[in-house]
């Protein structure tokens, strides 16, 4: 199997997401805020599969020993640097969850169911547990559940599924259809930061990590056909845990 040929297994799933209502839904600040106390999961748990992936492909540990991927721990190491210290809106360095939730606080969106689950796990409380506390939607705990799952199964080409076909591959297009209409529906905003935040993933995404992340499932599978069709079940299930999200965030909206 080729990733073309992945791609085209998957094609309805993503369609799906990239045609979900919930984007001509986003129409006032509160619609936005909504959106974003839904999403920052998505930008939080991205996180841990890149540092899944990282533990996995790279070395991490000591003594140092070269990992058997040479090409793949270029790409994870790459979009560490990216994802964990990237160049803000001001010029500091901050990861690109601080830069959503620094994006969050200047729309005046709340942060502090996200900011309980991360208390939560900083004192220990495993993840499932954490998740099964909270008030989510149950859209956005399967989501995160499936994540966790996900990495806990250990393989790193599924992992690397839920990465490339879940998140990066599909953040290009995903966040054009989003930024459509924020500048002029929101004049009385500031979202300069948010604008940012999505301008870079789909500079970093669309022109580097993408195809980057295409190398990584190509140089994990090889000739190997039951890991070829591992990756197809996971990226379809990823798709279909993010619509779900979106669904659940969907809902609020229409709640409002």
């Amino acid at each position: 199997m080729t990733i073309q040929e992945v791609n085209q297994l998957i094609v309805p799933e993503r369609e799906a997401l990239l045609n979900h209502p919930l984007y001509n839904k986003i129409k006032t600040i509160p619609d936005l805020c909504a959106f974003m106390e839904g999403h920052v999961y998505a930008v939080w748990d991205f996180m841990s599969l890149l540092k899944a992936l990282q533990q996995k492909l790279t070395c991490t540990t000591v003594p140092w020993f070269a990992s058997a991927y040479p090409q793949t721990r270029y790409l994870i190491n790459e979009i560490v640097l990216a994802e964990e210290s990237d160049l803000a809106y001001d010029g500091s360095r901050l990861s690109h969850f601080e830069m959503y939730l620094d994006a969050m606080h200047t729309a005046k969106a709340n942060t502090s169911d996200i900011e309980a689950l991360i208390n939560n796990l900083q004192q220990g409380t495993a993840i499932t547990e954490a998740i099964a506390q909270t008030s989510l939607a149950d859209g956005v705990k399967d989501f995160l559940n499936f994540t966790f799952q996900t990495i806990a199964g250990g393989k790193e080409h599924e992992i690397a599924a839920a990465f490339t076909f879940g998140r990066e591959d599909l953040i290009p297009d995903m966040f054009t259809e989003i930024l459509k209409g924020f500048q002029q529906n929101f004049p009385e905003t500031d979202l300069t930061k948010l604008v940012y935040y999505f301008e870079r993933h789909i500079e970093l995404d669309g022109d580097e990590h993408g195809p980057m992340a295409m190398q990584m499932i190509t140089e994990l599978c090889g000739d190997n056909k039951q890991k070829w069709d591992e990756v197809v079940v996971v990226s379809k299930q990823a798709l279909v845990k993010r619509y779900n999200l979106w669904n659940a965030i969907e809902q609020v909206i229409d709640n409002k």
